[in-house]
C-alpha cells in the first residue's frame, strides 16, 4: 500500500522551487533539497580527514562512507559490503567493462540494446573492441517504444559474457522486462549490467529481483548529489580484479574506489535515501523506502496520466508509448523545433530541455537523429498546477 503522499510538504525542502520555475527536467538531475544541501555542508564543515578510527576527523569520514553504503543498500536490495562509489554511473561502467573484458577474447560476445543511454552501450563497445570480442545488438520497436526481451534473448548464446540493458529510458520511459532478460542471460552463464539510473528515481528497487548482477546508479537523478554507485554480490565483486594503485587495498569494495572518496557527497547521498524514506511507512528504512516509492509511484503515474491526456490534444507526436513506463515523455513538432520550443518555454520559467540525451541510439532509431526530441519528466515534487501551466504554454507557443 502506498502511504499519504504530501507533495506541498515535500516541496518545502527545495529553496529552488521557492523562484516558480517548473522543473520537467528531473531526468537529467532534480533539483536538491536542504537536507542533502545540510550534509554536504555539515561533512565539509566539521573535523574531516581520510577513514580511520584514531580522530574525530578519521571517525567522521569513515561514518560517511559507512553510513552512505548502508543507505544504498536499503534503497537498492543490496549489502552494504556490495556497494561500490564512483565519480559516475558512466566511470564506474567504464572501470567494469574494462576489467571484465581483461577475460575475453575473439568468439566471445556482449550484448548490447538500441534502447539504451550510451553510458551502458560505448564501455562495453569499446572494451569488447579491444578484446576482439564481439558486439550483438538488441532492437526495440519504434512504433511502441517497446524492448522485447525475446529480442534480446535471440542474441544472447554460450559466447556471451554480458548482457548490458536499461531498467528504464532515460529517453522515452520505457521500463523493460529485465527479470525474463535476466533469465535468459543467466541461462547461458552471461552476467547482466543493468543500467538503473532512470528506474531508480522512479521505482521502489531490488536489484535481485531484477536479475541484475551489476546494478549501477546516480544519486542526483534521485535528489542526491553528484556521484554514481554500482551494487552487486560481494562475491562476485571479488572476482573482478580492475586496475589500482599499488599500495590501495584488494578489499571488496574498495579496491573498485580509485582515491580517496568524496565524504561529503556521500553523506548528501545518505540524505537524499532518508529523506525519500520518509515519505514512507514501516518498521525499518528499506520498509519505509518500498512504500514511499509507491506512494511517489502513484503520484507520478496521476500526473503523467494528466501530462499525456493534455498532449493528446495538441499537434505533436509522442513516442513515450510502452506499457510500462516511467513519467518520462518525449515528444516532437511537425512544424516546429523541438529547441525553439524548449527556449519559449524557459521564457516562460518552464525547464524542459530538448536533446538526444545521450541515448544516442534510441534517438537514431526513432528516426530523430542527433537533435532528439523535447523530454517532459517528473519528479516526486512536481505538481498539477505545473502540469497545467506546461500544457498552456505548449498551446500557446505551438498556436503562434
Amino acid at each position: 500500500m502506498a502511504a499519504v503522499y504530501d507533495v506541498q510538504a515535500l516541496r518545502a525542502h527545495f529553496p529552488s522551487l521557492a523562484g516558480g520555475t517548473a522543473y520537467f527536467d528531473g531526468p537529467g538531475g532534480t533539483q536538491t533539497p536542504d537536507v542533502v544541501g545540510d550534509a554536504v555542508r555539515r561533512t565539509l564543515t566539521q573535523p574531516l580527514s581520510n577513514r580511520g578510527d584514531l580522530t574525530p576527523a578519521e571517525r567522521n569520514a569513515d561514518e560517511a562512507v559507512v553510513g552512505a553504503r548502508r543507505a544504498m543498500a536499503d534503497l537498492l536490495g543490496a549489502v552494504p559490503d556490495g556497494v561500490v562509489f564512483g565519480r559516475s554511473m558512466t566511470q564506474l561502467t567504464m572501470d567494469v567493462s574494462r576489467a571484465l573484458a581483461k577475460e575475453w577474447g575473439p568468439g566471445d560476445e556482449v550484448v548490447v540494446t538500441r534502447l539504451d543511454h550510451d553510458a551502458n552501450v560505448r564501455p562495453w563497445v569499446i572494451a569488447a573492441e579491444a578484446r576482439g570480442a564481439t558486439v550483438k545488438w538488441a532492437d526495440f520497436d519504434p512504433e511502441t517504444a517497446e524492448l522485447d526481451p525475446a529480442a534480446v534473448a535471440e542474441q544472447i548464446t554460450d559466447r556471451t559474457k554480458v548482457v548490458a540493458v536499461t531498467a528504464a529510458s532515460n529517453l522515452l520511459g520505457t521500463r523493460p522486462d529485465l527479470p525474463a532478460i535476466a533469465e535468459a542471460a543467466h541461462a547461458h552463464g552471461a552476467l547482466l549490467y543493468a543500467d538503473g539510473v532512470h528506474h531508480t528515481a522512479h521505482v521502489a528497487t531490488d536489484h535481485t529481483e531484477l536479475g541484475a548482477d551489476l546494478y549501477a546508479c546516480s544519486p542526483y537523478k534521485f535528489l542526491g548529489p553528484h556521484c554514481g554507485v554500482l551494487v552487486a554480490d560481494p562475491a562476485l565483486l571479488e572476482t573482478i580484479h580492475p586496475d589500482k594503485l599499488a599500495p590501495a587495498t584488494e578489499t571488496v569494495p574498495e579496491r573498485f574506489e580509485l582515491g580517496t572518496l568524496p565524504y561529503e557527497l556521500l553523506a548528501g547521498t545518505t540524505a537524499a535515501v532518508d529523506l525519500l524514506a520518509s515519505l514512507g511507512d514501516g518498521d525499518d528504512r528499506r520498509a519505509r523506502l518500498r512504500t514511499g516509492f509507491a506512494a511517489i509511484e502513484e503520484h507520478e503515474d496521476r500526473l503523467r496520466e494528466r501530462l499525456e491526456a493534455g498532449l493528446a490534444m495538441l499537434p505533436l507526436t509522442v513516442h513515450s508509448r510502452a506499457k510500462r513506463r516511467t513519467p518520462t515523455v518525449l515528444v516532437t513538432f511537425a512544424d516546429a523545433e523541438t529547441a525553439d520550443v524548449s527556449v519559449a518555454l524557459a521564457e516562460r520559467d518552464i525547464n524542459a530541455p530538448s536533446s538526444n540525451f545521450y541515448a544516442w541510439e534510441a534517438s537514431h532509431r526513432l528516426g530523430l537523429g542527433a537533435d532528439g526530441g523535447l523530454r517532459v519528466g517528473l519528479a516526486p515534487y512536481s505538481t498539477e498546477d505545473e502540469i497545467d501551466r506546461l500544457l498552456t504554454a505548449l498551446g500557446e507557443i505551438l498556436a503562434t
